[in-house]
């Protein structure tokens, strides 16, 4: 069961659930100051759902095909 958060907030285990990552890896990126922004409160660390969405979005790679012409990355052979 799930620790309760504030609306539109996840914790560090929440997160780290989402992107199948080690709650440490969070922990290290806050100290490399790396990954989503965040915000403390009472001691507790929370990352709010649109920091985390925009940093997924800033983050996002496509394929892109290294031959002219041909689109397979995107799911169409021609």
């Amino acid at each position: 069961m799930t620790t309760p958060t504030l609306l539109g907030h996840l914790n560090q285990t929440q997160l780290a659930r989402r992107w199948c990552l080690s709650p440490r890896t969070l922990e290290r990126w806050r100290w490399l100051k790396q990954g989503p922004d965040y915000v403390k409160v009472g001691g507790r660390v929370l990352y709010r759902l649109n920091d985390i969405e925009s940093f997924e979005a800033a983050n996002l790679r496509h394929l892109v095909s290294e031959t002219p012409g041909r689109d397979f990355g995107r799911g169409g052979r021609r």
